[in-house]
């Protein structure tokens, strides 16, 4: 939702990806970033504390694919619509002590990620949906 604020106290919950996509620079659907079942979780605590598991969620990856995945963990902060992680655990070792920001907002219950735009000028965008407390 435009103009809408987003603050710490929002998003402390379990959450589930619902869907993910990708766009490139003209703002043109270019691909699905975990196939066409994207699967995974975030859990962002009272406490500032945060984990992301995503990954392809099909049973089998077609024959010469390799199943997309990402994970990382660390302390977060929320200002001004933008969640922060200083990174201490992930599976990209470049991540580990440095910070990786999204920007947030709502459509409607769902929490939408939007991380910084690939260096190939991909945007991709993460929808969450609350499961429960974190």
């Amino acid at each position: 939702m435009a103009g809408q604020n987003i603050g710490f106290e929002d998003v402390p919950g379990t959450w589930k990806l619902v869907k993910a996509v990708g766009y490139d620079e003209a703002g043109n659907a270019i691909s699905q970033p975990y196939g066409p079942e994207p699967m995974g979780r975030l859990v962002l605590t009272e406490n500032g504390r945060m984990m992301a598991v995503i990954c392809d969620g099909r049973k089998q990856i077609p024959d010469g694919g390799k199943r997309a995945y990402a994970s990382y963990a660390g302390n977060y902060i929320v200002e001004k619509n933008v969640l922060t992680t200083t990174v201490d655990a992930a599976l990209d070792p470049a991540r580990i002590g440095g910070k990786q920001s999204r920007r947030l907002s709502m459509d409607g219950d769902l929490l939408v990620l939007m991380p910084p735009r690939r260096a190939d000028g991909e945007q991709r965008i993460l929808h969450w949906e609350r499961t429960g407390p974190a």
